[in-house]
């Protein structure tokens, strides 16, 4: 998937069907002259509907087609016939999709599984017809209810992108390096900061024709969680993430403080982030001798599971996909 074609955020906005018109209509036929009210209901307006799809992962085919309206309700006929429901439409998001009130924004609901359907916006209620208005003092009720009308509103959907590994770090960390040589994505990388603008997906495959998913998601800085930078746009990505992989450059003047910035803002904009299991990847370690190596390892975070890749020289990487496993598993 190449990154001018992942969507992840979009507005649409939609139209409910109204609903149709009751009747007015007395029963006639022959020999019955004065039959009463026959009048049938209108129908109701159509519904605008968010569908989950597990096969998709990108709100790109809504780029284009951002307004949606449904079908109006008919009118009710004689004999309590009543209308015809007004066309619903269906629009299909991937998994993870959220959808907010643009003028409040508030979260509406988050589609989670594959089929699940959510009415976004109620058609407008059929009409009552004139049979319902009959009564003791009124036998030939010649009037009806008209159709409700129809809703118009816009939202907002957003995705958290589904994947079993989120690559964490700053912004040329080495993240897309490692997606392109784990996986057959191909993710622009350049040596400059903020290369990567959207998240990328990739199957990484592993032993026994076994796989998973791994996402690379645009650099951290410090501060992202109130928005700087990047801000949420990528930080709500790694909220759906099993597994993160923290990837801090070899060449770093402080590792111990770059991990406790990255752990600090996934803190500050989702607490339950830092409950999720993880491992620090210690990137572009051919620049390291033995030496070296054992002497970085004394400043490393104490506790922490970590270790020493390069996605150029290829150094370790099996050893990577398997403790990434590993942690899928438990």
């Amino acid at each position: 998937m190449t990154e001018g074609n992942f969507v992840d955020y979009l507005r649409i906005f939609s139209k409910s069907g109204k609903g149709g018109a009751g009747s007015v209509h007395l029963h006639r036929e022959k020999y019955i002259s004065k039959g009463g009210p026959d009048g049938g209901d209108g129908g109701r307006g159509g519904h605008i509907i968010i569908e989950g799809d597990k096969q998709m992962w990108t709100l790109y085919h809504l780029k284009f087609k951002q307004h949606f309206k449904a079908g109006h309700g008919g009118s009710g006929g004689k004999q309590n016939s009543s209308g015809k429901d007004g066309e619903d439409v269906t629009i299909k998001v991937p998994l993870g999709t959220i959808v907010k009130d643009i003028d409040s924004d508030e979260l509406v609901f988050e589609i989670s599984e594959h089929g699940e359907k959510r009415v976004l916006l109620e058609g407008g209620k059929g009409g009552r017809g004139n049979s319902h208005f009959k009564s003791p003092t009124n036998q030939t009720p010649r009037y009806a209810q008209p159709g409700m009308p129809s809703i118009e509103k816009s939202f907002r959907l957003e995705l958290k992108l589904l994947a079993d590994v989120g690559l964490v770090g700053f912004p040329n960390a080495g993240k897309s390096t490692l997606l392109s040589v784990l996986t057959k994505a191909k993710p622009k990388i350049a040596d400059y900061p903020f290369t990567t603008l959207k998240p990328n997906l990739g199957i990484v495959p592993y032993r026994d024709h076994r796989s998973f998913v791994m996402a690379d998601i645009p650099g951290i800085i410090e501060g992202a969680a109130e928005g700087k930078g990047l801000g949420h746009h990528f930080l709500r990505h790694i909220e759906r993430n099993s597994v993160l992989l923290f990837m801090i450059p070899a060449d770093t003047m402080d590792i111990k403080k770059d991990f406790a910035i990255l752990k600090n803002e996934l803190q500050k904009y989702n607490p339950e982030l830092i409950d999720k299991k993880y491992l620090l990847a210690i990137t572009k370690s051919d620049m390291l001798d033995d030496e070296l190596q054992a002497e970085m390892q004394e400043e490393l975070p104490e506790g922490e599971d970590f270790i020493f890749i390069s996605s150029v020289a290829q150094t370790n990487l099996l050893e990577l996909k398997d403790k990434m496993w590993e942690l899928l598993q438990d």
